[in-house]
């Protein structure tokens, strides 16, 4: 199957690892010219290296805190300016804290804010006009799925993701007369450094892991690869009439019909 993502120019943000470096590779190895943001300056450009040796082909590779205005603005500005064109953009960030709601104080739910809605809705406003000159775009925005199923201790994250959700309706409705598409992918269990995090610390990992995975039907925990692929079909021409949907890879664990 062509994707046809052959030089479309795509921008993955928090790269550096995990989910974002899984799509970041997945995007370049089928052809696009991928431009990785993240915040640690060192593992970035490492990640860039370690990518392009992998798919042969250039990654660009810029420092940037996603939480912050002006450098979002810059890493835009800069691909729009080195490409000429901005196609796909993959929304993604670290996730707040978890704990319980009583625990959170105003500081805390302003920095989810920025963090993990915000930053959407700004670097989505700033590609906006890029995709609007070609007449065509993607939109596909990381989020987790404790959007469709409750997930313990994260009140943070599931608050400000179902914002994203509302978020990426409207904007499929409003942005859809330009051929751009929005969409969601929603996480299960995917072994990365944040799932890691939230194992017991008194237990043994592979221990915790297996216990995790006896609650998903297909009894493992997901890769980052496989979250990778569904990101790339959707940003592919392949998933033109996709737009305004939350897709979830979990292993089947969420049990919820609708």
């Amino acid at each position: 199957m062509d994707l046809k993502l052959n030089n479309k120019v795509a921008i993955v943000l928090a790269a550096s690892k995990g989910l974002g470096k899984a799509i970041a590779t997945a995007l370049s190895s089928e052809g696009a010219k991928v431009i990785i943001g993240s915040r640690d300056e060192g593992e970035i450009q490492k990640t860039a290296a370690e990518i392009s040796g992998i798919t042969g082909n250039e990654v660009l590779a810029i420092s940037v805190d996603v939480s912050d205005g002006e450098q979002i603005a810059y890493l835009i500005e800069k691909t729009a300016t080195t490409f000429g064109k901005i196609d796909i953009l993959v929304n993604n960030s670290g996730g707040p804290p978890f704990n319980k709601f009583e625990n959170f104080d105003d500081d805390a739910w302003l920095q989810a804010f920025n963090l993990t809605l915000l930053s959407f809705a700004r670097t989505s406003r700033l590609v906006l006009p890029h995709m609007q000159k070609t007449g065509s775009g993607r939109i596909i925005n990381i989020i987790s799925g404790s959007v469709k199923s409750v997930l313990a201790n994260s009140v943070l994250s599931t608050s400000m993701r179902m914002g994203v959700v509302g978020m990426a309706k409207l904007m499929a409705d409003e942005l859809g007369p330009y051929n751009i598409t929005v969409n969601n992918v929603a996480p299960g269990m995917i072994l990365t450094d944040r799932l890691k995090h939230t194992l017991p610390k008194d237990t043994d990992p592979e221990e915790a892991l297996k216990e995790r995975a006896k609650n998903i039907p297909l009894g493992r925990i997901g890769k980052p690869e496989e979250l990778a692929a569904l990101v790339i079909f959707l940003a592919s021409g392949q998933a033109a009439y996709i737009s305004g949907t939350t897709i979830q890879v979990d292993g089947g664990a969420n049990r919820g019909i609708l």
